[in-house]
């Protein structure tokens, strides 16, 4: 995964009603997320800020050293580049009272999706993630990955999710 500094859209505002599948990693690529705690305040201190600043969380899964979220606008004014910054400046601020550790990487990545069809298949990648990474064998299994606003099963079943036979 790359670790620069990523390229913006330009003359795109990030604002309004568009979906955006965000990766964030953590700083040196730690292992954060293998830790339950972690992920549990850093969830829900990107809840916390996706509900201030106007923004569903479709779906999201924290691997050990990155997280993945699916984040649609549902507002003229939510705006994109603010939600990352306080998501990621919420959750990094509560790691390192609670740790003394530096959670997030400087820059995170974004991709902003065009149709619904992209956000099937977005989902899809996020919530299948761990399978691939071999983490677990379901994407059902693997205790941080989510879809507050739909349910797992809704949006495996949309993408008819099987699991890959091997061999």
């Amino acid at each position: 995964m790359r670790t620069g500094h990523p390229h913006r859209l330009r003359g795109f505002s990030y604002q309004g009603f568009h979906r955006y599948f965000l990766t964030f990693c953590t700083f040196e690529r730690r292992p954060h997320f293998a830790d339950a705690a972690i992920v549990a305040v850093a969830l829900s201190q990107i809840l916390r800020v996706a509900a201030n600043e106007q923004f569903a969380l479709l779906a999201y899964t924290f691997m050990p050293d990155h997280a993945h979220l699916l984040i649609e606008g549902m507002s003229v004014d939510a705006d994109a580049r603010r939600f990352m910054t306080r998501a990621k400046q919420g959750s990094g601020y509560v790691v390192a009272q609670r740790d003394g550790r530096r959670l997030w990487q400087r820059y995170g990545f974004e991709h902003v999706l065009r149709d619904d069809e992209a956000t099937v298949s977005v989902a899809r990648y996020i919530l299948e993630n761990p399978v691939r990474a071999r983490l677990v064998t379901s994407p059902q299994d693997y205790p941080y990955s989510g879809c507050p606003a739909y349910t797992m099963t809704a949006v495996l079943d949309a993408v008819a999710w099987m699991p890959r036979r091997s061999g």
